[in-house]
């Protein structure tokens, strides 16, 4: 019995190690690394003029280990590339050194500095469960033998005992082969994460140094401190300007924008000019119909074909206003410059000749 409990506690004290120390939280950068930024090819040229680019850094780069190239990946959310065999928990949100897999029965990733705590306490619990499954049957036997009795007397005689084998040998099923599968991972020096992503990928393993060296690696390496201080105050981060802000700040000019504003004036401007040319040849097939039309009427002198054409001469003018009236209803801001003012007179001009036009043929 004071082997049985030591050792639970023994297996609490593991446990607890486990669960609470730093795995090899990698602590993430305030600002993305100072390299040199990528812009998409796939996006045309005239859109990267007109808009601020965005930092966009390589997925992957190589770095070498033991001789070998290795590809690392760039973490968004960190704003780092990873170490080698480093990955990102997608359940505790940070970049874990050496990830092994996160164990929701610890409630903890398991990595670089906590593998080996993690290891000692599933080991552990297997020889608990060995132990106490043991001396449960050993104490069913010796009621057998004490009293002459058959193995069904001496299980109803000691309900507990028959319980405590029961539940030892269901959990051993899983802390047993966990404690198995682990040892093969330390012997070939692989990580769950490795052992699942890359099984079908035939890959060279570039870590494995030997059996004895990976139980070295594991079990008698010192531990690096944890890179982080969990009991300093969080400093609030200040937000970064964007470039726009940037270019306000610094007296900077808006051209880009001004640019994009000044291209969709011309649109404008070129569909009103479009607009005031049909205008104008609508105009002069008007005439020439009004003057069929006056000939016609002197002959037969109908009070009806003098109502129509009055109506439609004030058409025209309602459509010749309304034209003039689009045209200054939109001012030009002063910060366009002179050539945003031409462009205005330009369609000033256009709009007073045809409407002067119109005006002509009205008469």
């Amino acid at each position: 019995m004071v082997v049985a409990v030591v050792f639970t506690i023994y297996v609490l004290i593991i446990l607890f190690l486990t669960s609470a120390r730093d795995p090899g939280i990698i602590p993430r950068n305030s600002r993305p690394p100072e390299e040199e930024p990528h812009h998409d090819s796939s996006v045309p040229a005239q859109a990267r003029n007109r808009h601020t680019p965005g930092r966009q850094f390589p997925r992957t780069k190589e770095v070498m280990v033991n001789g070998m190239q290795v590809r690392v990946k760039y973490c968004s959310t960190c704003m780092l590339y990873r170490p080698p065999r480093c990955s990102h928990c997608s359940i505790c949100n940070n970049c874990v050194e050496r990830f092994d897999h996160h164990c929701p029965w610890v409630g903890q990733c398991i990595g670089l500095r906590n593998y080996r705590f993690f290891f000692m306490f599933v080991s552990s619990t297997t020889l608990l469960c060995i132990y106490v499954f043991s001396m449960s049957a050993l104490y069913i036997k010796v009621l057998m033998d004490d009293n002459h009795r058959t193995v069904w007397e001496a299980m109803k005689e000691s309900p507990p005992s028959v319980v405590l084998m029961a539940y030892c040998f269901i959990a051993l099923w899983f802390v047993g082969g966990l404690t198995g599968f682990h040892l093969y991972l330390i012997g070939t020096n692989q990580t769950t994460y490795e052992n699942f992503r890359h099984r079908a990928d035939n890959r060279i393993n570039i870590f494995d140094r030997g059996c004895p060296s990976n139980f070295d690696e594991i079990f008698c390496t010192k531990l690096n401190p944890s890179k982080n201080n969990f009991r300093a105050l969080v400093q609030e981060e200040v937000p970064r300007p964007t470039e726009e802000a940037k270019a306000e700040d610094v007296g900077g000019d808006t051209h880009p924008k001004i640019e994009v504003d000044l291209e969709n004036r011309q649109d404008l401007l070129k569909i009103s000019e479009q607009h005031n040319i049909e205008e104008g040849i609508d105009l002069s097939k008007i005439s020439r119909r009004q003057n069929d039309e006056e000939n016609d009427s002197r002959e037969s002198n109908d009070p009806l074909r003098s109502t129509l054409e009055a109506d439609s001469i004030m058409g025209i003018n309602h459509r010749a206003s309304l034209t003039m009236t689009m045209i200054r209803s939109d001012p030009e801001p002063s910060s366009y410059g002179n050539s945003s003012s031409e462009i205005a007179a330009d369609s000033h001009t256009n709009s007073t000749v045809t409407i002067k036009e119109a005006g002509r043929l009205f008469e």
